[in-house]
């Protein structure tokens, strides 16, 4: 279980993110939806460590992360992919994809043992690094160099990174952010995937309404960094608060056809930012 309890942060007068508490289970993919400024990437942030509490709680599995860095947290089991890639540009996609897998695993690479073992523990993980490759479909890209990948590739990339990682919470903000309309269903393809192992959780920041109604089990949804719903996807759809403040929709424009949220990089529509 990954549970945040009244999670804040202020930036001088600002109260960014309000005193958010929610809890996510094994097994669900919940959805984080909101207009442009709601606090959706900075509450990501707090989670994953890349910015610090004010005031409130982070914790996975009982353990109290709040007071740790973003690669601590990342040994502790959060696996965090960002709206930007990020990745290692010159070295190959193989070689990217071992350096995480070596992350996690113990080992000659580690002990400094004599160079048969060595030797015998890099080619235990080429061969995971290349089954995470073959789930991916990218196997037959692994000598590539990450800086010739075409940005989808690099998208599919950072996926096969936090399987690597075998975290126990998967963090995807706007995994098909600049993507063409042939990329884009790959990596819903992965996450669809990685749903299917009730074991994890997975968290998705999307604006693309008709992809959050197809994957998500849960939607919360953020307005001026404050929790203002928070059900399954057709109970926070039908939401009034939701469709007029934040969708800029009727009810009878809810209940059929393909919407988005406000894009990011324009103002919510409907110009209203008040709590229910």
């Amino acid at each position: 279980m990954l549970e945040t309890r009244d999670l804040t942060i202020r930036f001088g007068g600002h109260v960014a993110v309000n005193a958010v508490s929610c809890a996510f289970a094994p097994g669900t993919l919940t959805a984080i939806v909101g207009p442009n400024g709601a606090g959706k990437t900075t509450y990501f942030n707090l989670i994953s460590g890349q910015l610090r509490a004010s005031a409130g709680t982070v914790a996975l599995g009982g353990r109290d992360l709040t007071g740790q860095s973003p690669s601590a947290r990342t040994r502790a089991g959060l696996g965090r992919a960002f709206q930007l890639t990020n990745l290692f540009a010159g070295l190959t996609v193989l070689e990217n994809v071992r350096l995480a897998v070596q992350a996690t695993r113990a080992g000659a690479h580690r002990r400094g043992l004599n160079l048969w073992s060595i030797w015998g523990d890099h080619r235990a993980l080429t061969e995971r690094a290349q089954a995470i490759l073959r789930t991916v479909s990218m196997l037959e890209r692994s000598d590539t160099p990450v800086a010739s990948l075409p940005h989808g590739d690099q998208r599919k990339l950072e996926v096969a990174l936090l399987m690597a990682l075998e975290p126990q919470v998967y963090m995807f903000d706007e995994p098909t952010a600049g993507m063409d309309h042939d990329e884009a269903p790959v990596i819903l393809n992965l996450i669809r995937e990685l749903k299917k192992d009730k074991t994890k959780i997975i968290l998705l920041v999307e604006h693309k309404m008709d992809v959050v109604r197809e994957l998500a089990d849960r939607i919360i949804v953020l307005t001026n960094g404050t929790l203002v719903a928070d059900g399954a996807p057709a109970e926070v759809i039908a939401s009034p608060v939701v469709q007029e403040a934040y969708l800029g929709l009727t009810p009878q424009d809810a209940s059929g056809g393909t919407y988005a949220l406000p894009h990011p990089d324009l103002p919510p529509s409907g110009g209203r930012g008040e709590q229910p």
